[in-house]
């Protein structure tokens, strides 16, 4: 994450943080992802129903994440300006737990959850992210 994206995330972060909270780790994610079978269906049905003209191809919206040591920060991110547009979701860091870390050529991620919850969210990092990932990764235990 550049200096500018990371300033304009951590100025939004700001506000939310309690007393003696601070972020470790800021980063760019995706957290939803889309298989190849329904993104080939997707562009083959775009691409009929315009006669051939264009193909249209799904894709996630990025997102910020910024951890401190208690919570993590969701941001949705402006994809032509770099600040933050609006805060999704705040989750609480006591009782998550991760997935083992998924390899993949341009990406990679892992599923956190609760404990005691059966639905988690997938955080898939991006290539780059590799850094961030493994230290948001080192900060969660891992699902036993």
């Amino acid at each position: 994450m550049n200096g500018k994206r990371r300033r304009l995330l951590l100025a939004a972060v700001d506000p939310l943080l309690e007393p003696g909270e601070q972020v470790q780790v800021t980063t760019i994610v995706n957290l939803s992802s889309v298989t190849v079978r329904r993104t080939a269906a997707f562009a083959a049905a775009s691409a009929m129903l315009s006669g051939g003209a264009m193909a249209v191809i799904p894709t996630p919206t990025p997102m910020y994440l910024a951890m401190t040591d208690r919570r993590i920060f969701i941001f949705r991110a402006d994809p032509v300006f770099a600040r933050p547009k609006e805060h999704l979701m705040t989750i609480p860091r006591a009782g998550l737990v991760r997935s083992e870390i998924k390899e993949r050529i341009l990406n990679s991620s892992f599923v956190v959850s609760s404990s005691d919850s059966e639905q988690g969210l997938r955080i898939v990092f991006p290539l780059l992210g590799r850094k961030e990932r493994n230290e948001i990764a080192a900060a969660l235990p891992l699902a036993g």
